[in-house]
């Protein structure tokens, strides 16, 4: 029963997640895109003061209820070059054609004026990764597994995180805030390279399912006079692991295990609002280090790969809101995120190629009434220059260590993302 609940969910709230900073979405809805992520301490609403800081929802003293969807775009290249033994190089580019993918969010806030008390409960897809780059004949990495490529590469990960807020109220300024977390994540890899390759090759895997669990933490302070502040953790949200049921060309058979967590995350942020204007900034930092599935890197003794092998990344939010227009809120937002993943270790993640270096966006709202309102942005997102490195083989490590770099080759891959999104938010009559 556990199960269906989740997959349902899953379904509902969670189709499909990719990601702008590593593999993590840089916000939650509309209004908090449009931020460019920042909320820890600045809580503009409450699907980003859920998601980045649960202390901050002690500044809603009202039961509302939040529903977001998106339409996201994204547009990978991957390209590669080979030279064989006789100076002739081959070289490809093989584009994505994944298509359209949903974004939605749900969030409710339980508050009450002159209470010290605040509770939530959110369903938001946070985190994600996916391509499809079909089997190519000029492509070298995308050619056929018997022409010694790895044909067809797709890969479908996406995590739905469930999560109950409660924020305390200190005092008038100091607010605590903490909120265990639940989640359900699939994955899904063509070929699936973590898995024992046979003569046929890599094998293919059909999706598979994992839960998980974790918590954060987090603080808040209103100084009154426009100033406020916040900070956060997010602990590592650890899985269970994917069992991978295999198929290989050759129409033979397997099994193998692969765990993949979320990593934990730091935050903090600052906010200023003077006058008709809404200022926020936030700063993170994600341990992929510490991460199972991202910390683990290079060859098994059985030619497999042990995992991605991401650092640790710093991601940097600004936004602002001007409230001079009556009822329409306008807001602009940018997002910076260092990229994970190190030109040497560039080939171990063709499937996760969605790292974006510079996010950009545009939003609104408009308030219908003192208790409808509905929400709009628009997101652009460039990888910046490509992430690129060797073509990698295990049976080169005796000649060019620790990851068998192929002379003469390079792969690489860039993107650009873009999204709408609309949204809507109801406040309950209030008791």
């Amino acid at each position: 029963m556990k199960a269906y609940f989740f997959k349902l969910c899953f379904l509902l709230f969670a189709t499909a997640a990719y990601s702008q900073a590593g593999h993590i979405m840089q916000g939650v809805g509309a209004v908090n895109m449009s931020m460019g992520g920042a909320s820890t301490g600045q809580p503009l609403d409450i699907s980003g003061a859920i998601q980045w800081n649960p202390a901050s929802i002690s500044t809603f003293d009202e039961k509302i209820l939040k529903f977001d969807i998106g339409l996201f775009f994204s547009s990978p290249e991957l390209s590669s070059t080979v030279t064989d033994l006789t100076g002739t190089v081959f070289s490809g580019t093989t584009k994505d054609d994944r298509g359209v993918s949903p974004l939605p969010a749900l969030a409710m806030v339980w508050g009450k004026e002159g209470s010290r008390h605040t509770f939530g409960a959110s369903a938001f897809g946070i985190s994600g990764f996916g391509v499809t780059f079909p089997e190519s004949t000029t492509n070298p990495i995308n050619m056929p597994q018997s022409m010694g490529g790895f044909g067809r590469i797709e890969s479908n990960y996406s995590l739905l995180q469930l999560g109950f807020t409660y924020a305390y109220e200190l005092s008038d300024k100091f607010s605590i805030g903490l909120q265990p977390t639940f989640n359900y994540a699939t994955l899904k890899l063509i070929p699936n390279p973590t898995a024992n390759p046979t003569a046929a090759g890599y094998p293919s895997t059909d999706n598979s399912s994992a839960f998980g669990f974790g918590g954060q933490l987090g603080v808040y302070f209103d100084s009154g006079n426009g100033f406020s502040a916040g900070a956060s953790y997010k602990t590592k949200q650890s899985f269970g692991d994917f069992k991978l049921d295999n198929t290989y060309l050759d129409a033979s058979t397997g099994e193998n295990e692969f765990k993949i967590d979320y990593p934990a995350i730091w935050s903090i942020g600052l906010g200023f609002s003077p006058g008709q204007f809404d200022l926020a900034l936030d700063y993170r930092y994600v341990e992929y280090e510490n991460a199972s599935g991202f910390s683990s890197v290079g060859w098994t003794p059985t030619a497999s790969v042990a995992g991605f092998g991401w650092k640790n990344i710093s991601i940097v939010s600004f936004g602002v809101q001007f409230k001079g227009v009556n009822r329409l809120p306008l807001r602009l937002g940018y997002t910076y995120s260092s990229n994970p993943i190190e030109s040497d270790v560039a080939f171990f993640n063709v499937p996760a190629t969605a790292i974006i270096k510079n996010a950009f966006q545009f939003g609104l709202s408009y308030e219908i009434s003192d208790r409808w309102a509905i929400d709009g942005v628009y997101h652009m997102g460039f990888s910046g220059e490509a992430t690129s490195g060797p073509l990698l083989n295990p049976m080169f490590i005796a000649s060019s260590p620790p990851y068998g770099a192929i002379p003469g080759s390079e792969v690489s891959y860039d993107m650009t993302t873009s999204m709408i999104m609309v949204g809507a938010s109801y406040k309950f009559l209030k008791n």
